[in-house]
């Protein structure tokens, strides 16, 4: 800067007087004028050159933050739901409201001490209480004899909340959980799903589930854990991994296509055969295969039941363990191509629900079953997408029996007793998709049984408008099993239904921009038309019987839907 003064003064000196009109102060003057400009320009210089290292600090310092956070990414999803309700009731006798009936007179008899012991042919003591015809027929007529009549719901409104976690805790360990909420607006518990009777996967005795419905049926506003477990992958640099935990399989392919979700990967089983949070582990390989694209296969473990303590006493009856395991293999998943097949077992099935008092290990049940999806792209506006699948299930029933303390106006020979209820504990009732003879006591065809399952559907994607449609069918022979109590259908899982299942459903997505990572919205309008063949749909107790065959003195647990429909509409967000 310097020498560029001392240059400039230089070359005015040398100027001739005459060529110049300036004077020297003048001269000075503008001399202090550049000085002055160019010490400006020099500190807007160093303002700029100050701001850029302040910018790339910041940049700096988020990305620091960014790689320190990238190992823990959070999600979730709230949906509301609305389902109107309708079904028929097939004529029967209703046999748990007889007893309910019967139950309130005796405790009333009891209050009063008019009761009396009565020693039946079979030696068991019980106790007797003397009841007038007249009383015993009423409670008969109000309880139990029940013609056709039709049951509605006509504004179910539903909230769900589900939080996601994922922590990539090393290189190739991850552990990822899923807390869920799900009620009825206006109720602690799920009476208004559960409270009526119609089938097992749908009834909460005491407000305990099946474990693994817990976030998957309606029942409070508490937060629970739906799954949580952690994944060890490319162990020892093979295409290798383990997982254990709390596990993901519900939901999976390919009920996926109604619920508008990508299809859950290695992780998932295929809905029509399991849909249950289950505790277990997983091992699975996934080698690379040039002529099976993207094919894995996997073993998996998973406990349905814990007996507790066991002791050496004698006539100690304390039921075993129920533990399942499963071989999944997928020999080919693409983007547009997926096959895969899936064998379970359940070993020493329950009587009742886990946390309800699990009195007996009712058999094994096999299930066998393969599913095929295939996707069209670019046919027409948007991209097709196909799916069947086909299942078997066979029973493998035990000595043991559900038994329960009941009231009877007869005698274990089928005789009046006159005047008198009895009430009978520990009565054998039913098996493994068997009957109990009331009058011998003796089981009526114990042995295995043999379902059949059929999966069919569509569902086509309108690329421009990020429409949706969809259709779908299911059948269930007479003996078909199923274990999908956690399914999101609000009658009873449509998949393990001994009859035939029609749905119709559209999704709309909101064109929305999206601003979290999974960020999207959608409209969901479905209906869904039951057509029930036989009773026990999703249940593995008692021998299945003819809808169309029964009368109102066809007795029956259960309360016997021949008809069902639900229109549907949820308002689904995900982030």
């Amino acid at each position: 800067m310097k020498r560029f003064l001392f240059l400039l003064l230089s070359i005015l000196l040398l100027l001739p007087a005459t060529a110049s009109a300036v004077t020297q102060d003048e001269l000075m003057q503008k001399i202090q004028d550049l000085t002055r400009q160019l010490d400006e320009l020099k500190k807007q210089m160093d303002d700029l050159q100050n701001q850029q290292m302040t910018q790339q600090a910041d940049v700096q310092e988020a990305k620091e933050a960014s790689k320190k956070f990238s190992w823990l990414t959070i999600g979730g999803d709230y949906r509301f739901r609305y389902d109107y309700l309708k079904g028929t009731v097939n004529p029967h006798f209703n046999f748990a409201g007889f007893e309910n009936g019967l139950y309130e007179h005796f405790q009333n008899q009891v209050m009063f001490g008019n009761v009396m012991p009565v020693a039946l042919p079979n030696g068991i003591n019980t106790v007797g209480v003397p009841i007038d015809m007249n009383t015993l027929m009423a409670i008969q007529g109000a309880a139990a004899v029940q013609d056709e009549y039709t049951v509605k719901n006509k504004s179910l409104f539903l909230n769900r909340f589900r939080l996601n976690l994922k922590a990539q805790v090393t290189e190739n360990i991850a552990v990822k959980a899923r807390l869920a909420m799900y009620k009825i607006w206006g109720h602690q518990t799920s009476d208004p799903v559960t409270g009526n009777g119609y089938f097992a996967d749908r009834i909460t005795p005491d407000g305990a589930p099946f474990d693994g419905q817990v976030g998957h049926v309606p029942l409070n506003n508490t937060l629970y854990v739906d799954y949580a477990y952690a994944t060890w992958s490319n162990i020892f640099d093979l295409p290798v991994w383990f997982s254990v935990g709390r596990r993901p399989s519900t939901n999976g392919i390919p009920g996926n296509y109604r619920q508008n979700e990508a299809k859950s990967g290695t992780s998932g089983v295929p809905s029509f055969l399991v849909n249950y949070a289950f505790d277990g582990l997983t091992i699975g390989a996934a080698p690379d295969i040039e002529f099976l694209p993207g094919f894995y296969a996997k073993l998996c473990y998973g406990k349905g039941f814990d007996g507790g303590y066991e002791s050496d006493l004698p006539g100690d009856n304390t039921p075993d363990d129920v533990n399942f395991i499963g071989l999944n293999v997928v020999p080919i998943d693409t983007d547009t191509f997926h096959v895969e097949f899936q064998w379970n077992r359940a070993f020493d099935i329950f009587d009742t629900f886990p946390d309800s008092g699990v009195k007996a290990n009712l058999g094994d049940i096999d299930q066998l079953g393969a599913l095929v999806t295939y996707k069209i792209e670019d046919l027409g506006p948007g991209d097709l997408n196909l799916f069947g699948a086909a299942a078997l299930s066979k029973t493998h029933p035990s000595s043991e029996v559900l038994r329960m303390d009941i009231l009877q106006p007869v005698d274990t020979n089928g005789d009046m007793i006159p005047d008198t209820v009895v009430m009978i504990q520990n009565a054998p009732m039913a098996g493994l998709l068997y009957d109990i003879d009331p009058n011998t006591g003796m089981p009526v065809d114990d042995s295995s049984h043999t379902g059949h399952h059929f999966y069919l559907g569509a569902r086509y994607d309108i690329k421009k408008t990020n429409t949706k449609i969809g259709l779908e069918y299911n059948y269930g022979s007479k003996n078909w099993v199923t274990f999908g109590p956690a399914s999101d259908d609000m009658w009873t899982n449509k998949l393990g239904t001994r009859g035939n299942v029609y749905e119709a459903y559209i999704i709309q997505e909101l064109p929305e921009i999206p601003v979290a990572k999974l960020g999207k919205a959608y409209l969901r309008l479905g209906y869904q038309y039951y057509d029930f063949n036989y009773t026990g749909s999703n249940s593995w107790i008692g021998a299945p019987q003819k809808i169309s065959d029964l009368t109102a003195e066809s007795a029956q647990f259960l309360t016997p839907l021949k008809k069902a429909q639900d229109i549907y509409f949820t308002f689904d967000v995900r982030f």
